[in-house]
């Protein structure tokens, strides 16, 4: 009898073992890399994974398709919380004796140091949206709801109100991760924003204007897809939607008919400040990368390639007589780079990547950034009417690297401008480099083409219509040559980014 006790004690601490390992482990991923490889333990985010199915909810009646958008926002409402933050400044409170040069009072009370009595603190005050994306805590939300915040509390659904703390920031792609000690919270599940189609509807929650507004919610549909050049971020590939978002709303979900993420509520575009029915937000996919990035290593690395790229227009694209005005042009290519490394050269067209299609250098910029460090990549290039292809190993991308986008806004009209061989007094004045040979521009007609086309003074001419400037006398012979209505197509070295500009004289 005592044997059968113990034996069923022993299975019963045996069975409280395993659950409490369960609970233990259940956030954590084992990975035996090799044979001799440690333990590698790795504290991935556990995402939601209960897919909802409203997208097929049958629709018989407009009862039922009321019904339908009813069950979307009572899934994802529960997931959406709203952030307060407190940033400490201090305030300058100027003396009306200070107009007038030193305080008469100095000679009697003097000075301190550091001049605290001329400026006081005051707490500032801040409100946007967030989403829950996993049952412990971690939520979404914008960067710019949450930067040089001193202090961050949300509140939930069911009117908690906690302090969170900042797990990291992407301010590039304008992402913020905050988390708070909670656990047994409604995540939401993660969408493929890649599956977007223009004319979708989409619901937008969050808290607009104030606390008083928590979790609005408003529908539209997608407007377009992969938004760029819109000035909020360094890496843009917003969805555009009507749904109505509001200061306030920044950081709250944009959800499809499945009830699913598939963007983060970012920013407006308004004449008064106010919804004017243009709204973008980041999408679901970029914004997943991040989030993992963040949770994981507390930063973002990014794939690079050492290059600066721009679009191909049709004056361009006569300039380097191309059959079409497709694929992207490399400007720049920094020493040492990847890119220079496999040879990719100043001049070349890149027409594919990883066997993908380039036609807009900020796609291809986005493609590359999402690439981690150490991805091998396909390029295919155009150089002289031969094509080549090559294999590139990224690296990741250095704090300060200069792969923007180049700005490729020509216009063909009527131009004019004016040159000079660099001289060190020129130099000085331009705060350039000074080097035998080089050409610098000095004046550009605001009225002309070449100014229409982005050519500015300060640009140094490193090459006229294909061929290498060598001196400021070989520049013009080749000037001599261009007659009226003719394309000229030159390559400029901007403070060390090249870029290419084409026009008609």
């Amino acid at each position: 009898m005592n044997k059968r006790k113990k034996k069923l004690k022993y299975l019963l601490l045996l069975l409280v073992g395993i659950a409490v390992g369960s609970v233990v482990f259940a956030n954590v991923e084992f990975s035996f890399p090799g044979r001799n490889a440690g333990l590698n333990l790795s504290n991935k985010p556990n995402y939601a994974n209960a897919k909802n199915n409203f997208e097929n909810y049958p629709i018989q009646t407009l009862r039922d398709f009321n019904e339908a958008f009813v069950k979307i926002a009572e899934s994802a409402t529960p997931s959406v919380v709203t952030i307060f933050t407190e940033k400490t400044v201090n305030r300058r409170v100027i003396s009306p004796f200070e107009f007038f040069g030193r305080s008469p009072f100095d000679d009697f009370f003097g000075s301190p140091k550091g001049g605290s009595q001329n400026g006081r603190k005051e707490v500032q005050r801040g409100l946007g949206s967030g989403v829950i994306v996993t049952s412990d805590g971690y939520i979404l939300t914008n960067n710019h709801v949450v930067d040089k915040a001193d202090a961050i509390y949300i509140r939930t659904s069911d009117n908690r109100k906690i302090e969170a703390k900042i797990i990291g920031t992407d301010p590039k792609t304008d992402l913020a991760v905050i988390k708070v000690n909670v656990r047994g919270l409604k995540p939401i599940m993660i969408g493929d924003s890649d599956r977007l189609r223009v004319g979708e509807w989409v619901i937008a929650i969050g808290s607009p204007l104030g606390e008083s507004l928590a979790r609005t919610v408003t529908q539209g549909i997608v407007s377009a897809i992969g938004r760029s050049n819109v000035g909020l971020a360094d890496y843009e590939d917003f969805i555009q939607t009507d749904a109505a978002i509001n200061p306030g709303n920044s950081g709250g979900p944009l959800v499809n008919i499945n009830g699913e993420l598939v963007g983060i509520n970012t920013a407006i575009a308004s004449r008064t400040g106010g919804f004017e029915g243009i709204g973008f937000a980041v999408p679901s996919n970029m914004a997943q990368k991040v989030l993992n990035s963040l949770i994981t290593t507390g930063k973002v690395t990014r794939g690079y390639l050492g290059v600066s790229i721009q679009d191909i227009d049709e004056n361009i694209a006569k300039g380097l007589q191309l059959q079409s005005a497709s694929g992207v042009l490399v400007g720049t290519v920094v020493a040492g780079s990847p890119a220079a490394k496999s040879g990719i050269r100043t001049g070349d067209v890149i027409l594919d990547f990883n066997d993908r299609k380039s036609t807009s250098s900020v796609d291809l910029r986005n493609e590359i950034a999402v690439m981690s460090p150490g991805s091998v990549v396909k390029i295919r290039i155009l150089r002289d009417g031969e094509v080549k292809v090559f294999s590139v190993r990224l690296e990741e991308q250095p704090d300060q690297a200069s792969v923007s986008a180049a700005p490729a806004q020509q216009n063909p009209e009527v131009l004019g401008f004016r040159s000079q061989e660099l001289t060190p007094q020129l130099a000085q004045q331009f705060q350039l480099q000074q080097g035998a040979g080089k050409v610098l521009v000095t004046d550009v007609d605001q009225s002309s083409n070449a100014f229409r086309a982005g050519l500015r003074a300060g640009d140094v001419i490193v090459a006229v219509n294909k061929q290498a400037i060598s001196s400021y006398a070989q520049y013009a012979a080749l000037l001599q040559k261009v007659k009226g209505g003719d394309l000229v197509f030159l390559l400029i070295d901007r403070r060390g980014s090249k870029v290419y500009f084409a026009f008609n004289v």
